[in-house]
């Protein structure tokens, strides 16, 4: 029996010291470690985060893109009854307002293939508005859309023919009656809370004008009127992709 009890006694294991020293050392390979994997975790979330916000921002400016450079010279009335330009924007408006070609209408609908489109800012994000008729009743409401987020200031400034910028169009001195035309181009500034300032610049149609081609139902608008643009290549980016139409619309 004491032989038993002496061999019990020599048998291996870790006393109590060596078991401190284990966890002591455990841990100071782990904590690191932890922290270096936490770092890792967020910057792939982050970096995840961005591109989403990259991508939203890209297809904000195709869709912007899209409805400049289908700008059509075709002014309306409100819902007040007033004569409002093909272009307005800047000045007190803060946004812009202008009607646009490209609306496909497969169906045969009585509508016009002609859009009227609005960019405004509204508190932190930009809204993109579209009417189904040009010109509206007082009932007529519009379809927003958020365009962008984390909306800090939005204004636009307006490339005239002499080569000189304007900060509202139709210019101060153009006369309501007459039509100013389209400018050379529009530069859109954004600031962004998460990306800063961003300045896009958009080159419009000079040429761009509604012709009568038929009845109200092969696609014109209550006028007769529709657009001479060509909706399937203008809704294509720079790379030949098609882009989705805000509305729907293919």
């Amino acid at each position: 029996m004491r032989v038993e009890a002496a061999r019990s006694a020599r048998q291996p294991g870790f006393t109590l010291l060596e078991l401190l020293v284990a966890i002591v050392v455990f841990a100071l390979i782990i904590v690191p470690a932890y922290g270096w994997m936490s770092n890792l975790l967020n910057q792939v979330d982050y970096s995840d985060q961005r591109a989403e916000r990259m991508a939203d921002l890209q297809m904000s400016y195709q869709i912007l893109q899209r409805d400049l450079e289908q700008m059509a010279d075709r002014g309306i009335r409100n819902e007040f009854g007033d004569t409002v330009a093909a272009l307005t924007g800047g000045g007190g408006f803060g946004g812009v307002e202008f009607t646009r070609a490209g609306h496909p209408n497969p169906a045969g609908y009585r509508r016009s293939e002609l859009l009227r489109v609005a960019y405004v800012p509204d508190d932190d994000r930009l809204l993109r508005r579209t009417w189904r008729v040009l010109d509206r009743a007082q009932d007529s409401l519009p379809v927003e859309q958020v365009l962008v987020e984390e909306l800090e200031s939005f204004n636009m400034r307006f490339l005239g023919p002499s080569g000189d910028w304007q900060e509202r169009w139709p210019p101060l001195q153009q006369n309501p009656a007459d039509s100013a035309g389209f400018p050379r181009a529009v530069e859109v500034r954004m600031e962004l809370k998460d990306m800063g300032e961003l300045n896009w610049l958009f080159r419009l149609p000079q040429n761009f004008v509604v012709t009568v081609t038929g009845p109200v139902g092969a696609g014109g608008n209550a006028d007769g009127q529709q657009g001479a643009g060509n909706d399937s290549d203008a809704d294509r980016d720079a790379d030949g992709d098609t882009v989705p139409d805000a509305d729907g619309d293919h």
